[in-house]
């Protein structure tokens, strides 16, 4: 702020004389004015007039002094920094020259004067700045190729670096388009007095930009991933925008068009993305002006835009290497499996594993057909296996069905968490508690809290209430409560409605909008079987109810999560009514089966995982690996070794090495720092400490370096005067940097000194002060005789 000056009055041996003469000057005026007969407004105007006068003569005997502070020439620092990012190219509308071609040009020739006014007064540092703070020798370096526009992190830094030092204040050049400024505003404590200088006008060319891009994977089978970006144009009013979604061998999935109402408009494109393969896949987004091609032209029209690099966003989707493993046990043979079966035949990142009982415990015929044999007839001629191994009669017939090899569940459901833990969700129908020991409906409940599997109970007529669930480990997490309604509902005809948490369940909903899916549920087939439940449990989301009377409805489908997994239940127990009555009602069901299924397993951690984190707020920031591995009981494991293979854009590959963080078993970090812009893929290896491999795990990210530098390519003014608000500097005009040197050894300073000099040595002020003083005696002088004053 600028520094107000003050005069002082000495002590003086003309103070004896100046005040008796004004006390005399006093006492005459007061007599002569009291001789008028009359005395008046202009009177008393005249009298003030003629006072003033004689009280400023009175003054200049006492040489009054004028006193104030300056800042100490040599003995303060002022820094000068300016932007050298990739923004600076860009040309604003109506200019000749582009920001950064106005900006070098305040460094040269004659313009440059401003810079050894700074000089005369203050110890000039000089700096460019984009992602990082550099110190330059005169500005010859600016090339404008920086990446980002750090203007937070560089303040921040120029507080730490001068800290405890004279620093007069920093003169920001730059056009405000900060590449880190997150959700909240720069912490700014302990910064000097900042003085932005605004380059570039507020209006920039025409651009074409895409911003706020995002990829969300769904269970929704018409559209498991979707995608979302905001796409800015200005200056392309009345024009047709076209956004391409393009895979990594170029091929177009989607292309979109919208027509630009007005300037500066934002349009919001979405695609519905379903790819035909799995893993780390590639793709990225295209926004361009649709030009109307003419037909006798062979060269298309290119459009003219203040900047291309905001036009490309490159994305990446992972949809798991699959498939996923999911165990199905049925307590007998029932039409739900052939459905279910059926209905994921066609999905290979979903893999059904039966294992259905065909006969109890107590058979219910005597099939013994040899005196004294003691084994299971029904088993008779198959493995060939010995008396002591052969099936007796006090187990269960099992069957295996879509079993990887013959040991898989050779003995029944799985014992141990090795076996268990090797599925990603598992669903129990028709199936009672007798069928499992305690321990293992233990496991089941581990299975879904630590390992984070998916657990689902279909509406069997030996689920819930009547399979004696009820304070045992799976009735625990299951999301509704099994002794508020003990007996089950049968016979009735019951029909099948979404809530409102249903609604908004992509998983759940088999149709794109409201009206269609409201017409399916209105042809929904009645169903007959119902395991009638009248209470979830705290926490649960009821998807859908079922009833034949819109004021009294049963849950149907309830979820919620349980530990670091999630369970299920669906309380209808013959589902496959559905599919029976039309063929199109066949492939709802059907399609409801698949998004059930993947929804169940979505989120389910692996063995190993892989995991790129990278800072978005800055660029060239080093791409954080996190590699979490577990053991067959997923538990993690820490004496392995981990190499991460990555590879670049260019299709070159390097190798790092991850090591243990000590904060956490089972998790290793390593770091890459990515210079290209583009795709980049990552694979990680594990081996044990005898160099056998574990197993692996994939990742990828995109890399867009200049995405936030183009983000927005018009000048931010209200950043910059917040800026200066808060450090107490002020906005500079570009062309007023002369006169702010100027004026800038007058603003306060952390080293000051102190001047005082004779109030008439200012300039222009003795003047002055003579020609008030006659003006106020001919001022009175001429009242008088305008009134006839004697």
């Amino acid at each position: 702020m600028m520094l107000p000056g003050s005069i002082i009055v000495p002590a003086s041996p003309w103070l004896w004389l100046a005040v008796p003469v004004f006390v005399a000057a006093v006492i005459l005026l007061v007599w002569s004015y009291r001789r008028s007969p009359e005395i008046g407004a202009v009177h008393r105007i005249a009298f003030g007039l003629r006072l003033l006068g004689v009280l400023v003569l009175a003054l200049c005997l006492l040489e009054p002094l004028w006193s104030g502070r300056q800042v100490k020439s040599g003995a303060n620092l002022f820094l000068v920094i300016a932007d050298n990012s990739s923004g600076m190219n860009v040309r604003d509308q109506g200019m000749a020259l582009s920001r950064g071609e106005m900006l070098k040009s305040v460094f040269q020739g004659d313009r440059s004067a401003w810079l050894g006014t700074l000089a005369d007064n203050f110890q000039l540092r000089e700096y460019l700045f984009d992602s990082q703070l550099r110190r330059t020798t005169d500005f010859s370096e600016l090339i404008f190729n920086g990446r980002s526009s750090a203007i937070g992190s560089t303040l921040r830094t120029v507080a730490q670096r001068y800290r405890g030092r004279p620093l007069a204040g920093v003169l920001l050049m730059t056009d405000g388009n900060a590449t880190d400024l997150g959700e909240e505003f720069y912490d700014l404590s302990g910064v000097p007095p900042v003085y932005p200088v605004v380059v570039g006008a507020a209006r920039p060319q025409k651009d074409i930009s895409l911003a706020n891009v995002s990829v969300s994977q769904t269970s929704f089978e018409d559209a498991p991933v979707k995608i979302q970006a905001d796409v800015e144009a200005s200056g392309y009013a009345g024009k047709t925008v076209a956004v391409d979604l393009v895979e990594s061998s170029g091929r177009v999935v989607e292309s979109q068009k919208r027509k630009i109402a007005k300037d500066d408009e934002k349009q919001v494109f979405r695609f519905d993305l379903r790819p035909d393969k799995s893993g780390v896949l590639f793709y990225h987004l295209e926004a361009a002006e649709k030009i109307a091609q003419d037909n006798s032209s062979d060269q298309p029209q290119e459009p003219s835009e203040a900047t291309l690099v905001n036009n490309r966003h490159a994305l990446v989707v992972d949809r798991g290497k699959g498939p996923h493993r999911i165990l199905y046990v049925a307590g007998r043979p029932n039409w739900e499996y052939k459905f279910l079966r059926r209905a994921i035949s066609e999905d290979e990142q979903v893999q059904l594993v039966g294992l259905l009982r065909v006969a109890k415990r107590e058979p219910k015929y005597d099939w013994r057909g040899h005196t004294g044999e003691m084994n299971n007839p029904l088993y008779r001629g198959f493995d060939n296996k010995d008396a002591e191994e052969a099936e007796q009669y006090d187990q269960p017939v099992l069957v295996r069905l879509g079993i990887r090899d013959e040991t898989e569940l050779r003995d029944g459901f799985p014992r141990t968490a090795e076996e268990l833990f090797d599925y990603r969700a598992v669903i129990l129908d028709d199936v009672g508690a007798e069928f499992f020991s305690h321990d293992q409906m233990e496991l089941l409940r581990r299975f879904v809290a630590e390992r984070g599997g998916g657990f689902l109970m279909l509406g069997g007529t030996e689920s819930f209430q009547r399979g004696d669930f009820n304070r045992t480990p799976i009735g625990r997490m299951l999301p509704v409560y099994l002794d508020r309604f003990p007996q089950n509902q049968t016979g009735r005809k019951i029909y099948f409605n979404l809530t409102r948490e249903g609604w908004l369940q992509p998983w759940a909903r088999l149709r794109d909008n409201e009206q269609d899916e409201q017409q399916r549920l209105s042809t929904m087939p009645e169903f007959r079987v119902l395991n009638r439940l009248g209470a979830v449990k705290p926490g649960a989301s009821v998807v859908a109810t079922v009833g034949n009377d819109p004021d009294v409805q049963f849950p149907a489908l309830v979820v919620q999560r349980y530990g670091g997994g999630r369970s299920a239940a669906l309380t209808v127990g013959d589902v496959w009514r559905w599919g029976m009555k039309q063929p199109e009602m066949r492939e709802d069901m059907n399609k409801f089966w698949r998004q059930m299924l993947r929804w169940l397993v979505a989120d389910v951690p692996d063995r190993i995982s892989l995991q790129a984190a990278q800072k978005h707020d800055r660029a060239n920031q080093p791409v954080v690996f996190h590699v979490r591995v577990r053991n067959k009981d997923f538990e993690p494991m820490n004496d392995v070794s981990i190499a991460i293979e990555v590879r670049d854009p260019d299709g070159q590959t390097v190798q790092v090495t991850a090591e243990p963080v000590l904060s956490e078993t089972g998790l290793f970090e390593a770091m890459y720092v990515p210079r290209r812009n583009g795709s980049y893929f990552a694979r990680s290896v594990v081996t044990d400490a005898e160099g056998l491999e574990l197993g692996d795990a994939q990742t990828g990210w995109a890399v867009d370096l200049e995405t936030l530098e183009f983000r927005s390519i018009k000048t931010n003014r209200p950043l910059l005067e917040r800026i200066a608000r808060q450090t107490g500097g002020r906005v500079v005009e570009l062309n007023s940097l002369e006169s702010f040197a100027r004026s800038l050894p007058s603003r306060n300073a952390p080293v000051m000194d102190t001047w005082i000099r004779p109030l008439w040595d200012l300039r222009g002020i003795l003047p002055a002060v003579f020609i008030f003083i006659l003006i106020c005696f001919v001022g009175e002088w001429a009242l008088r005789r305008w009134k006839g004053m004697p």
